[in-house]
């Protein structure tokens, strides 16, 4: 038995082609990049294949280091990350016609996919169901600590998020994905559901259920976050973790900006901040 056949649902997850996915990369000095990936599929075995289309920063990425996270989340708040090992690009072949052939990228207003990238997977670090109701009061708690404590970004290297960017973060349907670096270096994505604006060179959250996989996170670690609206408008945050604390009751993390990106068209992968 393969590692995934043993989660008969994250396989069923992984094909459904509008099934919301992640791709956690990291650059050659380790910076942490996290994308909406929905191109994500199971190929055979443990491998998964994904179709580079709009994929700026994660293709270098790759190419510098093999280390990947993914991390496959249900509309029914049910989840799953992996670790795995980008092992190469396929230009033609089945992969590539597979890819193209999904409704996804064959009915898209731009192109089809230039290759295919192949994901060896290593591990399924945690399979998670989040509750509507922790969810809810996650959000909640975390708009009443960023109202009430903003926290102070460093005086150097933070920058101001344009304001479309701080008006999608603050809806409660948006996905928030935060993608660090783990012990062993791999790229690691982590629902943050409640990830908001603590005013506009910063973002807070609350830690929640999955508060154990960001415990060892330093301050001043370098973190990345994703954003994905109802509206398929995403963007991406980098920049540094500033520790975190309780307040109200629960533990509670920053993050100072450093820099903003689009993440779609018609400027996938430009920096606007």
């Amino acid at each position: 038995m393969t590692i995934l056949d043993a989660y008969p649902d994250l396989l069923q997850a992984l094909s459904g082609e509008m099934t919301p996915k992640f791709l956690a990369t990291r650059s050659a000095d380790g910076m942490p990049n996290i994308v909406p990936c929905t191109s994500i599929m199971p190929a055979d075995g443990d491998r998964l294949i994904f179709g580079n289309f709009l994929l700026r920063k994660s293709i270098p990425n790759l190419d510098a280091d093999a280390r990947v996270g993914i991390l496959v989340i249900t509309t029914k708040l049910e989840g799953w990350i992996l670790r795995g090992d980008f092992t190469e690009w396929q230009h033609t072949g089945d992969y590539v016609d597979r890819l193209n052939s999904t409704d996804l990228l064959r009915y898209n207003a731009y192109t089809g996919i230039r290759n295919a990238g192949v994901v060896e997977v290593r591990q399924v670090q945690r399979q998670f169901r989040l509750s509507m109701m922790r969810v809810l009061g996650d959000y909640l708690a975390a708009r009443a600590a960023c109202l009430l404590n903003r926290p102070a970004p460093p005086s150097d290297g933070a920058t101001a998020m344009p304001p479309i960017v701080r008006d999608s973060f603050r809806p409660i349907s948006a996905l928030r994905v935060l993608a660090l670096l783990d012990g062993e270096g791999y790229p690691l994505a982590v629902p943050l559901l409640s990830l908001q604006p603590a005013g506009d060179r910063c973002l807070g959250c609350a830690l929640g259920p999955l508060v154990d996989l960001l415990a060892t996170l330093a301050p001043g670690a370098p973190v990345a976050a994703s954003l994905l609206t109802q509206e398929i408008v995403s963007f991406q945050v980098k920049g540094r973790w500033l520790g975190h604390r309780h307040l109200l009751g629960q533990p509670w993390g920053a993050l100072s900006v450093e820099a903003v990106y689009a993440g779609g068209p018609p400027i996938p992968g430009q920096q606007i901040a």
